[in-house]
């Protein structure tokens, strides 16, 4: 796994984060090429320019952490960030939604994913896998693929659980070729995240890229 860095979302989404955590994340960024950088939207504008002359997506989150705003709501949270440089967007689906048995979240999902894709922005679900069963899991994946995801995530970082080597194997098997997979949350050691990338995750999004880097290197 030659290429391990460019598996790795380094991302910082502490309530508690400084300037100071985004100008190390940045730093780190650029000096492993990691994939890419996922911040709060009120970062974007700050990464996005600092990352302009390097080969590092700036990242975001929408409806971030539990995805309960209305639609109208994501969809100008969406416009403002591609308009403040963000490259990718990782939006919690309505969860509630979803668990009150309603079809909104693949109609949410499909009128954020044409807003990407008209500005040739990358769209990513979280599905919170932590609170469906594996049946759910699969439900939830064919209505991200469906409605125009071009990934599927599997977590926030704020459920009881995150990614699941079980669950990626699952989400794998479900969806098409053409529809990537996240891995995120807990995922803090070298063996997970190659544990993980085995099961079939394209990314890996993680507050610990720098050190799983460093593992790498080490075990080279």
């Amino acid at each position: 796994m030659n290429n391990f860095n460019r598996y790795l979302e380094s991302t910082v989404l502490r309530p508690t984060m400084t300037g100071e955590d985004v100008d190390q994340l940045v730093k780190d960024a650029i000096m492993e090429q990691f994939i890419g950088v996922c911040v709060p939207s009120f970062w974007v504008k700050k990464v996005a320019r600092e990352l302009k002359d390097e080969d590092i997506q700036t990242v975001t989150v929408i409806g971030f952490p539990f995805g309960f705003e209305d639609t109208a709501c994501k969809v100008a949270e969406t416009k403002e960030a591609i308009k403040n440089g963000a490259d990718e967007l990782d939006l919690v689906w309505s969860q509630t939604a979803y668990h009150s048995g309603m079809n909104w979240p693949k109609i949410e999902i499909a009128q954020i994913a044409k807003l990407c894709h008209e500005e040739e922005r990358i769209l990513k679900v979280i599905i919170e896998t932590a609170y469906l069963s594996p049946k759910q899991i699969q439900e939830a994946c064919l209505i991200c693929q469906d409605a125009g995801a071009d990934f599927v995530k599997t977590s926030t970082g704020y459920a009881p659980s995150g990614a699941k080597v079980e669950d990626i194997q699952l989400m794998r098997k479900t969806l098409s070729s053409q529809t990537g997979i996240k891995a995120s949350g807990g995922i803090k050691t070298l063996d997970f995240a190659i544990e993980l990338i085995r099961a079939g995750a394209d990314r890996i999004g993680t507050s610990s890229a720098k050190a799983l880097m460093d593992a790498w290197r080490n075990s080279q």
